[in-house]
């Protein structure tokens, strides 16, 4: 059961009762859901998802939102069957959840999307989005994909890794001011030290985890400026160097 007293930070929020308007298929071993832009596109957007997985309303809705900003959109199942973080797990066990489920360990995965992007949907400038979880893996992906031409990373972070600042393609991190979950001190400092390609480190004050994709706008109209802006600032970040 949940931890009541000290619930999760990475907290589910307003999910969306949304269908998504793309479909679900089978891309070699993991199921997928892919939208494409009304209009022929060689550009391309893997999504990572959060710890609730794959098919979370609020995830496939921001996958939808690329895909009518012209690029085709693919959100594998990068926990490949495995069962997704719920409300009801208890907090306390996240990180013994997680020891299956890592956010490093998906090379398997993106490559299989790379190939499918680039063989099926002839996509030749490819990008990456990711939340919370997805987020640390899009960090992943920046340090280990030269040929991605983009990435946004949302409220996740490696951190346990020391060469965690050689980013190889121009990174967007955003996060939430009040989010206790990610620390992000020396982040910026070290980047700039270390990375020698574009990056931007954006904080929103007074939001917290999963802000951009978890939370309603039209519920939640205080936060709505920054929910808004930073969905802008994804697009705007891809728009430049893809």
């Amino acid at each position: 059961m949940a931890n009541e007293a000290k619930p999760c930070p990475c907290d589910i929020g307003d999910r969306m009762e949304y269908g998504g308007l793309g479909q679900e298929v089978q891309i070699e071993h993991i199921k997928s859901y892919v939208v494409k832009p009304s209009a022929a596109s060689d550009k391309a957007i893997i999504v990572i998802h959060d710890i609730f997985g794959w098919e979370l309303p609020n995830t496939r809705y921001m996958a939808d939102m690329l895909a009518s900003n012209g690029y085709t959109t693919v959100c594998p199942d990068f926990f490949v069957g495995k069962e997704p973080w719920t409300p009801s797990h208890d907090w306390s066990t996240l990180q013994e959840w997680l020891k299956e489920r890592s956010a490093t360990d998906i090379k398997k995965e993106v490559d299989a999307m790379l190939r499918f992007l680039k063989e099926q949907c002839g996509a030749k400038h490819i990008g990456v989005v990711g939340f919370c979880w997805g987020g640390r893996g899009t960090h992943y992906l920046s340090l280990n994909y030269p040929d991605i031409k983009a990435g946004v990373s949302l409220y996740g972070i490696i951190r346990d890794q020391e060469d965690r600042y050689g980013l190889k393609f121009p990174t967007l991190f955003i996060f939430g001011g009040n989010d206790s979950y990610i620390p992000v001190n020396g982040l910026e400092a070290k980047l700039k030290e270390k990375c020698k390609t574009d990056y931007q480190v954006k904080i929103f004050p007074g939001q917290t985890h999963g802000f951009v994709h978890r939370k309603n706008e039209e519920m939640n109209p205080d936060d709505k400026p920054s929910i808004l802006e930073a969905r802008a600032d994804l697009i705007n970040w891809l728009n430049k160097y893809m």
